[in-house]
């Protein structure tokens, strides 16, 4: 990590503004980055970049490594002469610019893309791609197998495929598939060529401007994944592609029967034979999209919830030993050059606590939770200590303004008017953040919704509830203008974060 105090905001890909019905990696893009440069901020936090899956959730993909082909930037597709400009225009959705239509991506996205794999294969510009399949192998080929299976299959999940030989991968059946679904699987392959070229090139900008990518690595994968079917010994299965046991954590404040996610387990007996191989090329991979790894559920390489398949909630599961140190070292000498921080929210116990101090990895302390009445939290900002990394409210969390106006309770809501003197005239959350850059924390971030003091019609995720808002909300172009950006580079400069007070001095 920067030895100096920075900081840093946290917007999805997904929430860019821009005209095509969801964020993507052109210009929405650098126009937030040139926001970040503009407010003095050193950091961008975004959520895995991998297609979405069930419940349109990024951390149920249908991939581990794969890029979300919803990301790829259309206009650039111009650029490159692979779509007409009425073609692109044609996905415009100027009538909601506020949330994500999933719905109408899925039926319209695919199409669009179609047509520059189309013009790319008539031009025979397709070297490069063939460059990019090579190095991509170890992964590609099986997920542009699966993809093209699964829309062979009406996009039904993995456990209802029809054909018993392909779910079983008898390999007279996949050589039959590969023959057949060639044109499919060349257009899936087509897709992340164009995404990765497209956030290499995002990636080489935002680093230009002195700002670094935070990236996230969701902790499982989805039972409708490309890893299940293909290597499945990496997991614990009753058979091809059918979970033993699943995924989730005990009741806790988000749900009173705890949390089902119903991910695979892993196997890590066959993890640790194989020197923890498949997780470090895993880390590898993302580190070409980041310069910093958030592991998310990180307190699982210590205990993980093991839940037995047929379970309809969390509650009958039982704690675990995960890979613990041999993991995280493995993951240290695979990419010694990426920081990492560990998510380490939730109900942890004494040993779960020590594990990650010995790791020696910062975690993180999120304010929204620091305000019970006692004073005792830990979370407060007085008592952050220098290595965490401080945020005022997260993706899974209520805003800021959300949980004071309409969850906190009576006594939390004085309590945290008072530790932060929060003023109406200024904007609530502008307290928080205050507070959160006046922390000892080398490292501190907010949230788009934050900075504008937005409520809970932008929250972007309520763990354990599906549909709705979720994964939704994108900000307005317009919000990301310079008085904005200056009120937050003002802050961040008062608060030892950066030393030019104004975008002119």
């Amino acid at each position: 990590m920067d030895k100096k105090r920075a900081s840093g905001v946290v917007l999805h890909v997904s929430s860019l503004p821009g005209p095509y019905g969801i964020g993507s990696l052109g210009a929405g893009a650098r126009a937030f980055a040139d926001f970040l440069k503009a407010a003095g901020q050193r950091y961008w936090q975004i959520l895995p970049l991998t297609p979405t899956g069930f419940g349109d959730s990024p951390y149920q993909s249908c991939s581990g490594r794969a890029g979300n082909p919803y990301f790829i930037d259309l206009d650039i597709l111009v650029e490159k002469n692979l779509l007409e400009r009425d073609e692109a225009d044609a996905a415009r959705t100027g009538d909601n610019v506020d949330y994500v239509n999933y719905g109408m991506l899925y039926e319209t996205r695919l199409p669009i893309l179609r047509k520059a794999f189309g013009r790319a294969r008539q031009k025979n510009n397709l070297k490069k791609t063939r460059e990019f399949e090579k190095q991509n192998a170890s992964w590609l080929d099986n997920y542009a197998l699966f993809m093209a299976l699964k829309g062979s299959y009406d996009m039904r999940p993995l456990a209802l495929w029809p054909d018993a030989d392909i779910v079983a991968r008898e390999p007279s059946a996949l050589k039959r598939a590969e023959l057949e679904l060639a044109e499919e699987i060349e257009f899936h392959k087509f897709l992340q060529y164009e995404f990765f070229i497209q956030f290499a090139d995002l990636k080489k900008y935002v680093n230009g401007l002195g700002v670094k990518i935070i990236g996230d690595l969701p902790f499982y994968v989805s039972e409708d994944s490309a890893e299940i079917w293909t290597e499945g010994e990496l997991f614990l299965l009753d058979g091809p592609a059918k979970p033993s046991a699943v995924a989730g954590v005990p009741p806790d404040l988000y749900s009173e029967t705890g949390q089902l996610w119903g991910n695979p387990l892993y196997n890590w007996k066959h993890h640790e034979r194989d020197c923890f191989k498949w997780w470090t090329e895993r880390i590898k991979h993302l580190s070409q999209f980041c310069d910093i790894v958030r592991i998310d559920h990180f307190r699982a390489f210590h205990t993980y919830w093991e839940i037995a398949a047929d379970e309809k909630t969390a509650m009958a599961g039982c704690w675990r030993k995960g890979p613990g140190m041999k993991l995280v070292d493995a993951l240290r000498e695979a990419v010694p050059d990426v920081d990492i921080i560990a998510e380490d929210l939730g109900e942890l116990d004494t040993k779960a606590h020590r594990f990650i101090e010995k790791s020696g990895l910062p975690g993180m302390s999120v304010l929204i939770y620091a305000f019970h009445p006692s004073g005792e939290s830990v979370y407060l900002p007085h008592n952050i200590k220098p290595e965490k990394v401080v945020y005022t409210s997260t993706h899974d969390s209520p805003t800021f303004v959300d949980w004071l106006i309409r969850e906190a309770t009576i006594d939390e809501r004085e309590f945290a008017n008072s530790y932060l003197r929060l003023r109406e005239d200024e904007g609530l959350s502008w307290g928080v953040i205050k507070s959160a850059w006046g922390t000892p924390a080398k490292i501190a971030m907010t949230t788009m919704q934050d900075i504008l003091g937005l409520g809970a019609d932008s929250r972007m995720n309520i763990p354990s509830t599906l549909g709705g808002l979720n994964w939704r909300w994108r900000v307005r172009g317009a919000a990301l203008n310079m008085e904005v950006a200056e009120r937050l580079r003002e802050v961040t400069h008062v608060y030892g974060r950066l030393k030019k007070p104004s975008i002119t001095a």
